[in-house]
């Protein structure tokens, strides 16, 4: 039975300081969704007998047939902590009464859908990272773990899954504290890489009860701090020091009843590690005395734990009497539940060292003055971070969080896309909100209002915003920095409809496709097909799942998976290279040269950006690149976009006019690093500088008319003087799987241009891990070929790692790059060969 009601939640709201947002995140598959049900079942929303087995956050169909968790799902749940000793442990912040609200958002695993991680972590302060006790830390962990660190989240680790080492492995006590010990040092070496003043050390140790020891399928779990308490009530020893001798090299001799940091006695025999002994022993005779059926132990030890079990509970036996003891003496919800209050922070502390990674504007205007107090009476400062879809057929929920400012029904708010500028009109919408309502799992509940601090979804703005926007009612507002996505869409597909009369219910479902998932991108090609385009394969068939079955509501056929080039060149321009204008009175002389391939993935991961300071940014070319300072100044923009990894730099000396023609030369710039001449992708990794220009005297000459395209033709002739090349996208690939099967995942990885680059095993199993690299071209079909290979022994995971140069000239028959181009050139619908210089190049 539900033991909350919304006005209770509304109460809470209030009390920003008991607020708890929170993401569960993790590597596919080690029980985030069987984890959160403790939570839920705590709250009372599903019973404690079904956790575990409901995965009630896992709403959709297709969730439950695969067993993974494709979209991020928000539930806000009302706690009460029944112990005041509880309260008391929370430091450094305060805390009014004992009820807590979490509102927990539970995040997909797989790669593919990281980008929901990502729109999950940006509205919460906290993420509970569940890692699996056997498997340990994969890729995945450590992308999500990097992920929240930037986004300036504080983590709490879970390990769970410890009954497989019990049942499974059947681990000796001290071979399974080795395993958690080294766990826990692995997550801990990855937040030591990501360091940031601003959130302080946030590393995680048990002693501290950050870090919590859980079994999600059976519903039992617990910290420390739970058997702390237990024990210095017994011992009379204060809790704080029970904790610290609980964990580490800390031992307990039973005869003199004293505790030493040796593990002999002065008699030189062994002593049993205090973690062993005081918490994995009660726990390892609860397992042994009920999976043996030694009914007499089980009614002493439950006698001495005092649990007390129902009638009907007596009468099981084996697994199912098990998850009924173990579930009574260390219910998880209440372990995890301590560990969220405690540990994790309330938006008003979180948001003062977020404000500065959260907000783009000035950090003295009112905006910026109330995220960072979390002012319920500020400015409305809310940022939406996705769009979930409603029963009610193409709309959709905008979720998102209220950073400073009250939200209610009727209010009337300036609706910011990405795009828009402060002071411009571009991009913005001043709309009225028709309803706020609070996402609660598979529902959804009416709600009159939402102070900052909390997430909630609207109802009514999702004509005006596409994935993510900021909604303010303030007119300085600055716009909340947009998400960094750490995949981006590679893998692309065409979409056609079976039957051409329904062509528009396709180009209404792809826009509904493009609103209802934060990376997929939409587009028509130049050729006329309208292509969707995925993080990677599983992300690609469940969207074009969703674009049949939901958004179009069609019956439709997909053409094969491609991937994206980009175009590049491999050394400079061989001649200078010259382009007139169309009157004949203005010339433009340019060379083209690659960039230092670090600089490039630089300027991808938004380290160096257009909107740095140009003398700082300057200096940091000068020292790492060794570019000439005066050079480095003069970056005219970054493309395409106004932002990928494509320089225009002014080299000239004295040239008269030179300002007058920069807006033009900055438009060519975009438009050819978008479309490169090779076979019309981006460009990417080249740099041009601007050698000479000679202008018209009269400005009426040198309009956008006459020097856009000359600049450019003049980019175009740059590229093919300067030996053109192209890079491919290559994907990270992680592969467990027993030793034995390793020759069949060498082979298959040959055959498709794989590359291993490291293989690990893991202390004390026959599991090793393998790293290599894949080109995205050769993965379609990896997976099926992979389980072929190794009689279903091999799981692999990918993910986006880098762009690579491919060996070979795109302008010379007889190399695989030659016969990619063409491929890529008849689908986009252009002529076979690739036009010469005397389209681009005017002769002196």
């Amino acid at each position: 039975m539900v033991n909350f009601t919304i006005e209770e939640i509304r109460e809470l709201m209030d009390k920003v300081t008991n607020v708890r947002n929170m993401s569960v995140i993790a590597h596919v598959d080690h029980g985030k969704s069987t984890l959160t049900d403790s939570l839920v079942s705590k709250a009372g929303i599903i019973s404690a007998g079904r956790a575990g087995e409901t995965r009630f956050m896992d709403t959709r169909k297709d969730e439950q047939e695969r067993g993974i968790t494709i979209k991020s799902t928000a539930i806000s749940m009302y706690f009460q902590m029944e112990n005041p000793e509880d309260i008391k442990e929370i430091k450094g912040q305060k805390t009014e009464g004992s009820s807590f609200l979490i509102n927990l958002i539970d995040s997909p695993g797989h790669v593919d859908f990281s980008s929901e991680v990502t729109a999950a972590l940006r509205v919460t302060d906290g993420a509970l990272v569940v890692v699996d006790c056997i498997d340990g830390v994969c890729v995945q962990t450590e992308t999500v773990l990097r992920q929240a660190l930037t986004e300036r989240i504080k983590p709490v680790i879970v390990i769970n899954k410890v009954d497989r080492a019990l049942l499974e492995l059947q681990l000796a006590k001290e071979e399974l504290y080795t395993t958690l010990r080294s766990t826990i040092e692995s997550v801990n070496v990855i937040i030591s890489t990501y360091p940031d003043e601003a959130l302080g050390d946030v590393q995680v140790y048990p002693e501290r009860g950050t870090v919590a020891f859980a079994s999600g399928l059976h519903g039992w779990g617990f910290t420390l701090r739970q058997f702390a308490v237990r024990y210095s009530k017994k011992f009379g020893v204060d809790k704080e020091k029970m904790m610290q001798k609980l964990w580490g090299e800390n031992y307990f001799n039973p005869k003199t009843k004293k505790w030493t940091s040796k593990s002999t006695d002065a008699a030189g025999q062994p002593l049993e590690r205090a973690f062993n002994m005081f918490i994995l022993d009660p726990i390892y005779k609860i397992f042994d005395s009920v999976m043996n059926f030694k009914k007499d132990q089980v009614d002493t030890l439950l006698t001495k734990l005092e649990i007390n079990l129902k009638a009907e509970e007596r009468d099981l036996e084996g697994k199912q009497l098990l998850k009924v003891v173990m579930r009574k003496f260390l219910p998880a919800g209440d372990a995890l539940l301590e560990m969220i209050c405690i540990h994790l922070p309330s938006p008003v502390t979180a948001q003062k060292y977020r404000v500065t990674s959260l907000y783009e504007g000035p950090m003295d205007d009112e905006c910026a003055i109330g995220i960072r107090d979390c002012n319920p009476a500020g400015p409305l400062m809310l940022y939406v971070s996705k769009m979930v879809p409603t029963s009610d057929k193409g709309r959709f929920y905008a979720f998102g969080r209220v950073f400073s400012g009250t939200v209610r029904a009727g209010l009337k708010v300036r609706i910011q896309g990405p795009n828009y500028l402060p002071g411009s009109k571009s991009d913005l919408s001043v709309k009225s909100i028709q309803r706020t309502v609070l996402m609660m799992g598979r529902n959804v509940e009416a709600i009159d209002d939402c102070p900052a601090g909390n997430i909630i979804g609207l109802v009514g703005v999702d004509q005006f915003l596409v994935k993510s926007g900021t909604i303010t009612t303030s007119e300085v507002a600055h716009n909340m920095k947009v998400m960094k996505f750490s995949v981006s869409p590679v893998v692309q597909v065409a979409v056609d409809v079976k039957n051409a009369n329904d062509l528009p219910k396709l180009v209404e479902g792809l826009k509904r496709l493009a609103k209802s998932d934060p990376c997929v991108l939409t587009f028509t090609s130049d050729s006329g097909e309208h292509i969707v385009a995925g993080a990677g394969e599983l992300h690609l068939e469940i969207c074009l799942k969703d674009l049949e079955e939901d958004h179009a509501q069609v019956p439709l056929k997909f053409g094969d998976p491609v991937v994206q080039y980009r175009e590049t060149v491999t050394a400079e321009s061989t001649i200078d290279c010259l382009s007139k204008s169309p009157n004949k009175h203005n010339r433009i002389f340019m060379r083209a040269l690659p960039l230092n391939d670090e600089l490039a993935n630089d300027i991808d991961a938004g380290k160096i950006g257009p909107k740095d300071d140009f003398k700082i940014r300057a200096r940091t070319l000068a020292d790492k690149y060794e570019w000439d300072v005066t050079e480095a100044r003069k970056i005219w923009c970054f493309g395409p976009d106004g932002t990928g990894p494509n320089l225009l730099i002014d080299v000239t000396k004295a040239v008269q006019y030179l300002n007058e023609i920069k807006d033009s030369c900055v438009a060519a710039f975009q438009w050819a690093t978008k479309e490169g001449p090779v076979a019309e992708e981006n460009m990417r990794g080249i740099r041009f500088n601007i050698l000479d220009v000679v202008l018209h005297a009269d400005a009426i000459h040198r309009g956008g008319g006459q020097i856009i395209p000359t600049c450019r033709r003049v980019i175009y002739a740059s590229v093919l003087t300067a030996t053109p090349g192209i890079q491919e996208p290559v994907y990270l690939v992680e592969i467990q799987c027993p030793d034995s099967v390793i020759g069949g995942i060498y082979s298959c990885l040959n055959r498709r241009r794989g590359m291993v680059f490291s293989e690990e095993q893991r202390p004390g199993t026959p599991i090793m891990t393998v790293k290599a690299y894949l080109p995205i071209n050769e993965s379609f079909g990896f997976t099926a070929d992979l389980r072929a290979a190794t009689a279903g022994q091999a799981f692999p995971q990918a993910v986006f790692d880098h762009w690579q140069n491919m060996t070979g000239n795109p302008l010379e028959a007889g190399n695989k790059v030659y016969d990619i181009i063409r491929a890529v050139r008849k689908r986009k619908g252009l002529t076979e060969d690739i036009p010469g210089l005397d389209k681009y190049y005017d002769k002196l």
